[in-house]
């Protein structure tokens, strides 16, 4: 097999295990956060500022994976 030949499967299937783990990611995080919220309702802005930096920094591993897959588009 050819290396081009594993790089077009391969890629797209890194990609999608990525943004697949991501999305359970920030699922799981939005979801406890809304949780904790309705339990103290006084923290929620503490909660959402705390929420939204873990979110961001998931999403910054699926960027990570993009700009990966992207360089490695390059070699095909």
């Amino acid at each position: 097999m050819d290396y081009k030949i594993a790089l077009s499967i391969c890629i797209p299937i890194g990609l999608a295990i990525a943004a697949f783990g991501s999305a359970i990611g920030l699922g799981k995080a939005v979801s406890a956060a809304m949780e904790a919220t309705g339990r103290q309702p006084e923290a929620s802005m503490k909660i959402l500022v705390n929420m939204i930096a873990g979110c961001a920094l998931i999403e910054a591993l699926t960027i990570y994976a993009l700009v990966l897959s992207f360089q490695l588009m390059a070699k095909i």
